[in-house]
């Protein structure tokens, strides 16, 4: 699989998803912008992988997005890939959903999601080439208890991606999706032992992925091993969920 010297984005960076993908990435010797809105974490990042160049940018400020994409592809000398992994949570029973909060999930999740798309796009489409990768997950296919902002975001996610796939593929940009389902992070690590137990018994393989499992899968769309995907999900879930 070779990715030395591709120029890449990865959004939600500091987390643990975001973390595992950059140490890949970086491993693979590409050129990555990281992203996030922890400074401490983001500084962790430089320290641990001091080859990147790391931006601190929130992903609300939607009217910012296309000069951060500028700025971004100014930066690195072009654009390659972006990896949309920046993603909240704010969880709640549907008749207590407040509509802030509904609206602040998918501003974050999926609208800005598609503006970064949407701007990467341009930059890619003078190359006539480019990958681009969104992280969704289970929950976008199956619902969730108390996630419906969370689980319409992602959905989203997925629809719009396909109609994407379907416009510029002839422009030889492959838009794809990863849906993670449970993996282990330090937001799992907190879970109550006998809530987590109950959870591991819902997943065939009998345990929990790791941050691993999912950049593994995110690269090799990054890569040209995957040229003729284009428009898909990925599920990386033990067996949770089979499409």
């Amino acid at each position: 699989m070779n990715l030395k010297n591709k120029k890449i984005l990865i959004t939600g960076a500091t987390g643990g998803i975001g973390n595992s993908m950059v140490e890949k990435f970086n491993n693979l010797e590409a050129s990555i912008i990281a992203t996030g809105t922890n400074e401490e974490k983001l500084n962790d990042l430089k320290k641990n992988y001091p080859n990147i160049i790391i931006e601190k940018f929130n992903l609300d400020d939607h009217d910012k997005i296309e000069k951060f994409i500028e700025n971004v592809t100014d930066k690195l000398n072009g654009l390659d890939i972006l990896v949309n992994n920046a993603g909240i949570t704010l969880d709640n029973l549907s008749i207590r959903l407040t509509t802030e909060n509904w609206q602040k999930v998918l501003n974050i999740n999926l609208t800005s999601s598609f503006l970064m798309c949407k701007y990467a796009i341009k930059k890619m489409l003078k190359n006539k080439y480019g990958k681009i990768i969104n992280i969704t997950s289970i929950v976008g296919h199956t619902g969730n208890l108390g996630q419906a902002n969370y689980a319409a975001s992602k959905a989203g996610i997925i629809a719009f991606s396909k109609s994407l796939a379907l416009e510029y593929a002839k422009k030889n940009i492959n838009i794809n999706c990863v849906s993670p389902g449970f993996i282990k992070t330090e937001m799992t690590d907190k879970i109550n032992e006998e809530f987590k137990k109950n959870l591991i018994s819902k997943i065939p393989s009998g345990y929990l992925g790791s941050g691993e499992d999912v950049s593994n899968c995110v690269a090799f769309l990054a890569s040209d091993m995957a040229k003729y995907i284009n428009g898909e999900t990925i599920h990386v879930n033990g067996g949770m969920y089979m499409a």
